[in-house]
C-alpha cells in the first residue's frame, strides 16, 4: 500500500526545537516565520460625558459608522464564498442587529461618547453570550470584531485586520475574527495556530475551505513573538518553534510530494481494491456549488439552506426560495444532491423564524424542532424544494436537522415522500445514534453531523478552547455512535454518510470507510485529499484501522492506533 495517511515529519523536528501541542484542525503542514494580528483600536472608557445638545449627533455618527461596517463587510461578502462568504454576510447583519443598536443608543443618550456606548454595549451582549454557550458563545468573537471595526471607523482610522506580510508566514493569534480569517490569503498566509478556539469554530472551518494547515487550542502560543521560525503540522495538531531549517525542508518536501498525488486524484471515490465511497461536497448556495465543480466531489452531500437567508427580515416566497434551490441543483445536474431543511434556532437565528429567548439555546428549539411551533416554514420550504426538483434526475434526497425520535423522522419522512423527494435524516443526537435502527425504519438514508454529534455526545460547547480536546471529532466515544451508526444502516440496507467537519480528515476518512460509512462530505477544498488518502488503502486496511480506534480511550491514542493499522499495511 503506497500513499496511505502516515505520521508527519513534525515529530523529527520536535526533537531539536520546543513543540507547542494544540486541537489539530485543518491537516497540512508549512514553515515559515511568524505574524501576529496588529493591535485593535479601543475605545477610551475615562472619556468624558457628552454635552446633552451633542448626543444626538454621536447617535447619528455612531449609525453613520455602523452602516459603513456592515456595508463593508457584506461587499467582502461578495468577493468570498462558501463559510467565509457566510459570516461575512451575518456579521453584516450583526453590524445592524437592533438589539444591539438599541443599547448603545441608551447609552449615547445618557452621556457616553459613542465609541464607549459600542464597547458598553458589546459587553452587554458578551456576558449574555457567554452565559448562553454554544454557538452564541461563539458570536462573542464576531460581535466584538464587528464593534471593533466601528469603533475604528469613529476614530477615523483603517478597520483592524491580519497585516499583509512581504513572505508567505504563520499567523499566530489569541483567536481570530471570522471576517479577518475569511479575507486570509493562502499563498502569504499558509499557516494558522491560534490559542483559543476548537476544531469546528468557524475560523478552523474556514481555514479549511481556504486549505490553510491550522492548530488550535494551543497551551503557550500566547508567548510566542512574531519573526520567529516555525514549522506547523495541522495534522498532528503540532506547533515547532525554531525547528532545525534542514528538517522542516525536508517535512515541507515530503507533504508537498504527498500534495502532488493527492492534485493528480480525479475521483470517483473508492478504496484500492474497488469499494465504491462517494465523495462529496458540503455548499451554502449556488456560488459555493459552482466554485465546487473545480473540485472532483461527485455530488453534493450537504446543502445548508438556512445560509441563504441569513440576512433575510422576512420569509422568502415558495417561487424564489425555488429559484435559489434550483441554482444548486443545476450546478450539479445529473449528480446526487443531499439538501437539508433549515437548521435554525435562536443560537443561529433566523429572523422571519420569530425564536424566542432561550436559557440554553444549543439545546433548545432549533432544527426540525421550528415544525413543532410554526409547520409552515417547513412546509413551504418543502414546496419550493420539490418545486425546483421538478423532472430532475436523481431526485435530491432531503434531510432534516435535529432528529432525536423515531417518530420526528416518520413525520418528517412522510412530508418528504408525499412531495415526490427521498427523505432521510440528520444524526447529531446521541439519541438518534442509539434509535438509528428505529429511525431507519421511515427514511431511506442517515447522514451523520460529526460537529453537533461530538458538542452533545461530550456535554461541551464545542466554541470553546477550553474543551476542545472533548469536542475532537477523534474522540473515541464520538466515533463508537458514528460506528454504531453505520452497523444500523449495513443491517437495513441503506446509506449512512457523514457529511461533519470529520470527514474532511484524509485519516479518520479511513476509519469512517472501516465502519461501513458510505459516503463522505467535507468542503470543496478538501474532497481531493480525502479521495486520494481512500485509495491508497483498502477496505480491509480501513476495517483494521477502525477495530484500532475502537479499542482506544482518547484522541491522540486513536489517531496513533489508526496510523499504525493503516502503515502495517504497507
Amino acid at each position: 500500500m503506497s500513499g496511505s495517511p502516515q505520521a508527519t515529519g513534525i515529530a523529527k523536528v520536535a526533537r531539536s526545537a520546543m513543540t507547542l501541542r494544540g486541537t489539530p484542525a485543518v491537516p497540512g503542514i508549512a514553515a515559515a516565520p511568524t505574524v501576529r494580528p496588529a493591535p485593535r483600536i479601543r475605545a477610551d472608557l475615562r472619556a468624558e460625558p457628552v454635552a446633552e445638545s451633542d448626543r444626538a449627533s454621536q447617535y447619528e455618527a455612531f449609525l453613520a459608522a455602523t452602516s459603513v461596517v456592515a456595508r463593508r463587510l457584506r461587499e467582502r461578502a461578495t468577493r468570498a464564498s462558501g463559510a467565509a462568504a457566510e459570516v461575512l454576510v451575518a456579521n453584516a447583519a450583526m453590524a445592524a442587529d437592533r438589539g444591539w443598536l438599541g443599547a448603545a443608543e441608551k447609552l449615547i443618550a445618557a452621556g457616553s461618547p459613542a465609541a464607549v456606548a459600542a464597547t458598553a454595549a458589546t459587553d452587554q451582549f458578551a456576558e449574555v453570550f457567554t452565559k448562553l454557550g454554544g454557538l452564541m458563545a461563539e458570536r462573542v468573537t464576531d460581535l466584538r470584531d464587528v464593534c471593533d471595526r466601528v469603533v475604528a471607523e469613529l476614530a477615523g482610522v483603517p478597520e483592524p485586520g491580519i497585516p499583509t506580510p512581504a513572505r508567505p508566514s504563520i499567523l499566530l493569534a489569541d483567536d481570530l475574527a471570522p471576517a479577518d480569517t475569511a479575507g486570509l490569503d493562502p499563498n502569504l498566509i499558509v499557516g494558522l495556530a491560534t490559542s483559543r478556539g476548537g476544531p469546528t469554530s468557524h475560523t478552523a472551518i474556514i481555514a479549511r475551505q481556504l486549505g490553510i494547515p491550522c492548530v488550535v487550542a494551543i497551551a503557550g502560543l500566547d508567548d510566542v513573538p512574531a519573526g520567529v521560525d516555525v514549522l506547523i503540522d495541522g495534522a498532528a495538531g503540532q506547533v515547532a518553534i525554531g525547528p532545525d531549517p534542514e528538517t522542516a525542508a525536508r517535512a515541507v518536501a515530503e507533504y508537498r510530494t504527498q500534495e502532488s498525488r493527492t492534485a493528480a486524484w480525479t475521483g470517483p471515490g473508492a478504496t484500492a481494491d474497488g469499494h465504491r465511497v462517494e465523495i462529496l461536497a458540503n455548499v451554502q448556495d449556488a456560488a459555493g456549488a459552482r466554485a465546487t465543480r473545480s473540485q472532483p466531489a461527485e455530488g453534493i452531500g450537504l446543502f445548508r439552506t438556512e445560509l441563504c437567508f441569513l440576512d433575510r427580515e422576512s420569509e422568502p416566497s415558495i417561487a424564489e426560495q425555488a429559484g435559489i434551490y434550483r441554482e444548486v441543483l443545476d450546478a450539479y445536474a445529473g449528480a446526487k444532491v443531499v439538501i437539508r431543511t433549515l437548521d435554525a434556532g435562536s443560537d443561529k437565528p433566523l429572523r422571519f423564524a420569530d425564536h424566542a429567548d432561550e436559557a440554553n439555546p444549543a439545546l433548545g428549539v432549533r432544527g426540525i424542532r421550528i415544525a413543532a411551533h410554526n409547520s409552515g416554514i417547513l412546509d413551504r420550504q418543502l414546496d419550493a424544494i420539490a418545486q425546483a426538483a421538478a423532472d430532475r434526475t436523481p431526485t435530491p434526497w432531503v434531510m432534516a436537522p435535529m432528529i432525536s425520535t423515531a417518530a420526528e423522522a416518520k413525520s418528517f419522512a412522510a412530508k418528504v415522500r408525499a412531495r415526490g423527494l427521498v427523505p432521510g435524516v440528520m444524526i447529531e443526537v446521541p439519541a438518534a445514534a442509539l434509535l438509528a435502527e428505529a429511525i431507519l425504519e421511515h427514511v431511506e438514508f442517515l447522514s451523520i453531523g460529526t460537529n453537533d454529534l461530538a458538542q452533545y455526545t461530550m456535554a461541551a460547547d464545542r466554541m470553546s478552547a477550553d474543551l476542545a480536546a472533548l469536542t475532537d471529532p477523534w474522540q473515541p466515544a464520538v466515533l463508537a455512535l458514528v460506528a454504531r451508526t453505520a452497523a444500523a444502516g449495513a443491517t437495513a440496507h441503506k446509506p449512512v454518510g457523514v457529511c461533519g467537519e470529520a470527514a474532511a480528515d484524509p485519516l479518520l476518512a479511513c476509519v469512517l470507510t472501516g465502519f461501513g460509512i458510505s459516503s463522505l462530505s467535507a468542503a470543496g477544498v478538501a474532497v481531493a485529499g480525502v479521495g486520494a488518502a481512500l485509495s491508497a488503502v483498502t477496505l480491509e486496511d480501513c476495517r483494521r484501522a477502525a477495530a484500532a480506534v475502537l479499542s482506544t480511550s482518547d484522541p491522540d491514542s486513536a489517531r496513533t492506533a489508526a496510523r499504525a493499522a493503516l502503515q502495517s499495511a504497507e
